[in-house]
C-alpha cells in the first residue's frame, strides 16, 4: 500500500489485485500504556482495537500522544493480562491491629513542630 504518510508505509500491508489493503477482520482489543518521560514508570491511559501490534501502537499514538509528553508507548493484548478473580478480593483485606503499617498511624507532626519551635528562639 503507498501513502503518503510514512508511519503507514512502515506497516508494509499487502494490496489485493484490486488495491485494497489486506487486514484481519477480527479487532483485537489493545490495553494501551504510556510513559510521560524516560525512567518514570508507564501508566495505563486507556485501550484501542486493532488487528496487529503495529496497528495498535500506530492508532495508542493517534489517541494518547498527541498532546503532552510522550517517551514512549506500549500496547498489549487485553487477553493476555491475567489477574485475580473478584470473588478472590479478601486476600487484600489487612489485620486492622496492624495499624503501624499505615502512615496515619505515626503522629510524627506534633514532634516536628515542636522541635521548630525549641529552634526558633
Amino acid at each position: 500500500m503507498k501513502s503518503l504518510d510514512p508511519r503507514v508505509n512502515r506497516l508494509n500491508l499487502s494490496q489485493t489485485s484490486e488495491g485494497e489493503v489486506h487486514t484481519n477482520t477480527h479487532l483485537v482489543t489493545w490495553e494501551v500504556f504510556h510513559q510521560e518521560k524516560r525512567g518514570k514508570q508507564a501508566v495505563h491511559v486507556g485501550i484501542v482495537h486493532a488487528s496487529t501490534p503495529e496497528m495498535a501502537l500506530i492508532l495508542a499514538k493517534e489517541q494518547f500522544a498527541r498532546r503532552g509528553r510522550t517517551a514512549n508507548l506500549w500496547v498489549a493484548r487485553t487477553s493476555d493480562i491475567y489477574t485475580f478473580r473478584t470473588d478472590d478480593e479478601d486476600m487484600f483485606a489487612t489485620v486492622p491491629e496492624k495499624l503501624f503499617r499505615e502512615p496515619a498511624a505515626y503522629k510524627v507532626r506534633e514532634r516536628i513542630e515542636k522541635f521548630q519551635q525549641q529552634n526558633k528562639c
